[in-house]
């Protein structure tokens, strides 16, 4: 659940940052996916880390 959170979280947060920017469809949809993918994979790490340290 850590992961699909981060993902939807990097997508907004990356969208909201084009807008910011003054980015065009395309721009906001590069952004989006860019920063979700980014935070899916630090999402991956937090899951995999908690799962080490919950599992003693």
């Amino acid at each position: 659940m850590i992961v699909l959170a981060c993902l939807v979280i990097g997508a907004i947060w990356g969208s909201v940052l084009a807008k910011k920017r003054g980015g065009k469809a395309l721009d906001i949809a590069q952004y989006a996916a860019g920063f979700a993918i980014a935070f899916m994979i630090l999402g991956l790490f937090a899951t995999v880390l908690l799962d080490k340290i919950l599992a003693v």
